[in-house]
Parts: C-alpha cells; structure tokens; sequence
C-alpha cells in the first residue's frame, strides 16, 4: 500500500483529502505546518505529497527545497494561487504536478494516480549506458557522473532514460508529453523544458565534449553524444 503525505494547515481540507485518498486504498499522514510537514516526511519517506503552498513555519517553496535535497519523492503542490508565475515557480523548484484550489475530490485522485504512475514508468532493460563520465543503469535506475550519484525526480529520470535510450534523436515536446508524461497529462508544454533546464543542471560536471542534450531551434530536444 502506498502512502500520501499530506500537508494543508486548512483542516477541513486536509480532512476531505484523506477521505479521498483512504478510499483509493492509499495510506494517510497528515501534517498541518511546514516543520511537522518536514518532520514526518523524513520519518515516513511516503510515496508522494500533496504540499500546500501557504502554510505557517515553513511555506510550501522552502518544503519542496528540502525535499528535493534528499529526495525524488513525487510532489504535487496545492495553493489557491492560480497565477502561471506561481504554476512555472512550482514545475521550476522540481514539483511532479500543480493543482489550484477550489479543486475536486476526484481531480486531485486522479493527478496523484497519473503522477504515481508516471514515475513508476520508467524503461526497463537490463543495459547499463556510459558516455564518458555518464553511466546510467537502465535497469536499477541510477545514474552517476564521475562516480558521483546524480539526484533527480521521477519525472527527470523518466525524461532522462526516454532520450538515453534513443541517442541522436529529436524530439518535439508533444513527443515528449505523450511518451514521459502520458497522454492524461493535461499541463503545460513549458514543463519539458523545465525538465531538460533541471537536467542539464544535474549533469553539469558531465563534459560537453562527450555529450549534451542539445535544443534544435524549432524542432525540438535530442541527447546527443559523441565518440569516445
């Protein structure tokens, strides 16, 4: 049984959540504050959260910052700010998904099931690629540079391993959408290149000279590497 992390100081609405959540078959916690927030999830590494935005001792931002430190748990942010500054803010810090309040029960059932099953969607195959410096172990999903482990989210990996496993390939972001996302995704394109930014930072200490993921101006995104 998988769990869901809750974090909403709003009470009622927290309540009402885990309603939604229990009668999907999922486990429950629930935290009303960013520090409780913090606390729990490091204790109960659950499977996803659902992270308010605005919440008293530590906001949703500085949350998600921390999260993402330690971990590639997949988080969806709720707030009642439905601004696309707020929306790309979200997607940029390494948030899984964006739901703006009013929201409906079964919205929300739905996005944390598309989310949970994207990033259990990875590829598998029982190959291990290295270019150069960068390996990447298609079967158990870890990927290093220079030895070092690299820290991406669900979705990033699932990015990462889509355009690792079909080197020198362009691909448009509908391309993109429809095979990392899935075809239930129904957010914003701007969220592939927020990905391939998030990526590209990760592998920054890979050497350009042995590859890069390339934009091709008006055509799209492709991992490309060089020989050896």
């Amino acid at each position: 049984m998988k769990t869901i992390l809750i974090v909403e100081d709003e009470q009622t609405i927290s309540r009402v959540l885990a309603v939604y959540m229990k009668h999907e078959g999922y486990e429950v916690v629930q935290a009303y504050d960013g520090g409780e927030g913090l606390s729990i999830f490091t204790q109960s590494k659950p499977d996803l959260v659902l992270l308010d935005v605005m919440l008293p001792e530590m906001n949703g931002w500085e949350i998600l910052k921390e999260i993402r430190k330690i971990s590639a748990c997949p988080v969806i942010m709720l707030t009642a700010l439905g601004e696309i500054d707020y929306r790309l803010k979200g997607l940029n810090h390494g948030a899984d998904d964006y739901i703006s309040k009013p929201f409906v029960g079964e919205e929300v059932v739905a996005r944390v099931n598309a989310v949970l099953r994207r990033s259990s969607n990875v590829l598998e195959t029982e190959n291990e690629k290295q270019f150069g410096s960068l390996k990447i172990n298609m079967d158990s999903h870890v990927v290093t540079v220079n030895g070092e482990k690299v820290m991406l989210t669900p979705k990033d990996l699932n990015l990462l391993i889509f355009l690792v496993a079909r080197p020198n390939r362009t691909f448009t972001r509908e391309d993109l959408i429809e095979n990392v996302w899935g075809m239930d995704y129904d957010g914003s394109d701007r969220a592939v290149d927020l990905s391939i930014k998030r990526i590209r930072q990760s592998l920054a200490d890979w050497p350009a000279e042995q590859g890069e993921i390339r934009t091709l101006r008006g055509l799209g995104y492709q991992f490309s590497v060089y020989d050896k």
